[in-house]
C-alpha cells in the first residue's frame, strides 16, 4: 500500500512519534534490549540473525506499560485532577499495569474482572487501591457502557484505543533505531494492539517499506485471523488458549483496520508449541508467559517460510508467569 491509500487509518505517523516522546520522558517506561540470540540454541537449524525485543523487562512485566503511559497522558484534564474515574475491563497484563499507573499518577480507577479471575489477581489490583468488580464475562461489556453512561467514568479500552496502539509503535521506532533494516518481525497477537502498533511504526518508517510484519496467534482464539479471512472485525465467544492475555473474544475494529492494511501474515500456533516455546526459553534463561512466547513460537515450528540468511526479530512481550505456572509448565 502506498502512504496515499493510509490517510484514512486510526494512529499516523505524528501519533507514534508524539507517543514515543511521552514514553521517552516518562520514569515508568524502560527502553528495553534488543538481544541478539543464537538460532541454535533456541531450536531453529536455519542459520538467521535473530533478535528478540525484551519487553518482559519492561515496567510491569509486559509492554503494556507503554500504550497505558500514553492513553493517561491523553485523558481529559478532570481525569488527571481525579475527578473522573477511569474504567477498564481486561484480561492479565493490561489490568496490572493500568492499576500500576493509576497508583502512580493518583488517578481514581475502576476495575471489571471475570468471576473466573484467580483470587490472587484480583487482591493484587485492590492492592493498587483501585475499585475490583467481578462478574460473568458476558456482562463486561455492558457493564462498563452503564458506567460510563450512568456515572460519567471515562473507559479506557484495553487494546483497541488509538493513544495505546499509538504507544505500542514506539517498540517499532526502538526496533529500528537499534537495527536500521529488518527483513521480518514476528509479534504476538491477542486483540492487535501491539500488532498494529509495531507494524504502523515499521510501515511508516522509510527504513520499514521492505520488512515482512507477521503477526501470531493461538489457534484456541484466532480472531485476527478470522477477521482477515471474513474481511471485518469478528466475535469469537469461545475463544480460549492457555495464552490467556491472547484469546480477547473479539478482534478490535481500529486494530483490524491496520492490521488488515500494514500485516502481511496472521500465523497460528497450538497451546502444545507454546509450552513448548516457555520451556526452550527458561532452558536458556528466559522467563517469558505463554502470551508472550506465541511469536517465537511460529518461528521454532518453522511456519515463516523462507527465512535463511535473515535478520529476525521477534517480540517477547510478557513474563508475568508464577513461579507455580512455570512449574505447570515445565511438568505438562
Amino acid at each position: 500500500a502506498n502512504m496515499e491509500d493510509t490517510v484514512s487509518l486510526p494512529v499516523t505517523f505524528q501519533d507514534i512519534n508524539r507517543a514515543t516522546e511521552n514514553i521517552k520522558t516518562s520514569k515508568h517506561v524502560t527502553r528495553t534490549p534488543l538481544l541478539r540470540a543464537d538460532p541454535s540454541r533456541f531450536g531453529i537449524e536455519e542459520e538467521i540473525e535473530l533478535y528478540f525485543k525484551m519487553e518482559t523487562m519492561q515496567t510491569g512485566g509486559s509492554f503494556k506499560i507503554r500504550g497505558i503511559v500514553n492513553q493517561m497522558e491523553n485523558a481529559p484534564k478532570e481525569v488527571k485532577d481525579g475527578d473522573r474515574t477511569l474504567i477498564t475491563m481486561s484480561a492479565g497484563n493490561y489490568r496490572r499495569s493500568f492499576a500500576y499507573m493509576c497508583k502512580e499518577l493518583n488517578l481514581k480507577g475502576h476495575v471489571l474482572m471475570p468471576i473466573t479471575a484467580p483470587q490472587n489477581r484480583v487482591d493484587l489490583i485492590r492492592n493498587y487501591g483501585l475499585h475490583v468488580q467481578q462478574m460473568p464475562s458476558k456482562e463486561l461489556k455492558s457493564s462498563v457502557e452503564r458506567y460510563v453512561s450512568e456515572q460519567g467514568m471515562l473507559y479506557l479500552h484495553p487494546f483497541d484505543d488509538v493513544n495505546l496502539i499509538a504507544g505500542y509503535g514506539s517498540i517499532g521506532l526502538e526496533i529500528l533505531e537499534d537495527l536500521k533494516t529488518v527483513d521480518i518481525i514476528l509479534v504476538c497477537c491477542g486483540g492487535g494492539g501491539l500488532l498494529s502498533g509495531i507494524a504502523s511504526a515499521i510501515r511508516y518508517s522509510d527504513k520499514g517499506k521492505g520488512t515482512r510484519i507477521i503477526g501470531v496467534e493461538p489457534e484456541g482464539a484466532c480472531t485476527m485471523y478470522l477477521s482477515l479471512k471474513k474481511g471485518q472485525p469478528i466475535t469469537k465467544g469461545d475463544a480460549k488458549s492457555i495464552a490467556g492475555g491472547l484469546a480477547p473474544p473479539f478482534a478490535g475494529t481500529n486494530t483490524y483496520n491496520i492490521v488488515s492494511q500494514f500485516v502481511d501474515d496472521v500465523i497460528l500456533v497450538s497451546d502444545k508449541e507454546i509450552i513448548e516455546c516457555v520451556r526452550i526459553m527458561y532452558n536458556n534463561g528466559l522467563v517469558v508467559e505463554p502470551s508472550g512466547v506465541a511469536a517465537f513460537c511460529a518461528l521454532k515450528s518453522g511456519k515463516i517460510g523462507d527465512i535463511a540468511g535473515k535478520r529476525v526479530v521477534v517480540t517477547l512481550s510478557g513474563g508475568n508467569v508464577s513461579p507455580q505456572e512455570l512449574v505447570e509448565l515445565m511438568n505438562a
